[in-house]
């Protein structure tokens, strides 16, 4: 340990290139693939500029992450993986008629984060895709997953309420073989922020419906496997919610907790009536600090105060690279305006201790980097007085210019 910090960003994003992904297809794959390609129309401004290299040139993207302090870092999903319809976070499970070739296309995804992780395996955990279609290829994906490298974990399928043609939901015991699976292989289960909204449709207030519900549905997975008792069958199997940020879950846990111990005492709540199956010996507290962690993106003063609630054991900190409502290029100016007051010892373990226990990071390896590239401790204890000049424009540019 030196007098810099080291940093592991819990939540980035990359992918492939249209060109790099059809290298990774099956060649059955490629005529479709091409015809696909042809009728795609980019929406994104930071995927149709030399912002989008960011996803996948190694130079670029490791360049910019040093220069911004970070060693290490969890890299989800970002572009559009082969004959998805939307941004690969907020896309619906497909359909059955779509269901070969999205697999497919997650599949090249894979592959491509796989290579793509092996070229800086010390400073890189990638987490890979599934699908919630068929219990038989999901098992197959995890197990790729877990031989191939993705110490990063899986992705867990967020199901909008308008994906009626999903049939087992991850309460469902239909998943019980893969939470078997992932908690015997040591396979970390993400779950990411803005999935699993359903489509608002085209009508005027469908942004603000999204800005207004996408926090709710974000959580229901970690509902979901509470309630469902998936915690409590598998006490060793580690839950991540990611970029969710973490001032609503003590409100959540309180409110859970109670209504647990109401049941579990009375076998009611007001006039409805629960069974020996709704019955769980722990209160979702417990449950939280035994099996979830929550990495939170670009924290804000209300996270700080929950996460400080709920222990910094629990807790991983992100900067959402190459997203321009991350951190990224001013990492440093964050930790001071925030952390400034907070304890050497408090903020090692927040910034790379929970992520290199949770993900297999060898802090160890990346020491000569943070030597080199981590914040001096010095530097964040000291409170941020001025901002950035002309923020926007770098947020644009990167701090490569």
């Amino acid at each position: 340990m030196t007098n810099h910090y080291a940093i592991i960003s819990a939540d980035t994003h990359a992918g492939g290139s249209h060109a790099q992904y059809r290298d990774y297809l099956e060649s059955r794959y490629h005529e479709d693939f091409d015809a696909w390609r042809g009728r795609y129309r980019n929406p994104f401004k930071d995927l149709g500029d030399d912002r989008r290299l960011r996803n996948w040139d190694n130079e670029m993207r490791t360049r910019q992450q040093l220069q911004d302090g970070v060693v290490g870092e969890v890299i989800f999903p970002n572009t559009i993986p082969p004959f998805f319809p939307s941004f690969v976070l907020s896309a619906p499970q497909p359909k059955p008629e779509d269901y070969e070739h999205r697999l497919a296309g997650i599949r090249a995804h894979n592959r491509w984060l796989a290579d793509f992780c092996a070229a800086y395996p010390a400073q890189r955990a990638g987490v890979g895709q599934i699908f919630f279609n068929d219990l038989d290829d999901t098992l197959e994906d995890a197990k790729w997953i877990a031989e191939h490298g993705l110490r990063g974990g899986l992705l867990l399928p967020n199901i909008s309420p308008d994906s009626t043609w999903i049939e087992h939901h991850a309460y469902d015991p239909y998943w019980e073989p893969l939470w078997s699976f992932c908690e015997e292989a040591g396979i970390v289960v993400n779950i990411h922020g803005g999935t699993g909204v359903p489509d608002f449709g085209k009508v005027p207030a469908a942004p603000l419906l999204y800005i207004g519900e996408f926090h709710y549905y974000s959580q229901r997975p970690f509902l979901h496997l509470v309630l469902s008792g998936v915690l409590e069958r598998h006490p060793h199997l580690e839950l991540v919610m990611t970029e969710m940020g973490a001032w609503w879950l003590p409100s959540v846990l309180t409110r859970l907790d109670r209504s647990l111990e109401r049941i579990r005492d009375t076998g009611q709540t007001g006039e409805l009536r629960y069974g020996e199956d709704s019955i769980l010996p722990l209160s979702a507290t417990e449950y939280f600090r035994r099996n979830c962690w929550v990495a939170v993106s670009s924290p804000k003063a209300p996270d700080v105060e929950a996460m400080l609630e709920l222990g910094l054991d629990r807790c991983m900190w992100g900067s959402d690279y190459p997203h321009d409502e991350g951190t990224a290029p001013f990492t440093r100016e964050h930790l001071r305006q925030l952390f400034s007051g907070w304890s050497e010892a408090d903020l090692r373990r927040f910034l790379a201790g929970e992520a290199s226990e949770v993900y297999g990071f060898d802090l160890a390896a990346l020491q000569p980097l943070v030597d080199q590239w981590g914040p001096a401790v010095d530097e964040i204890s000291k409170p941020l007085i001025d901002l950035p000049e002309k923020p926007n424009e770098a947020l644009v540019r990167g701090p490569i210019g």
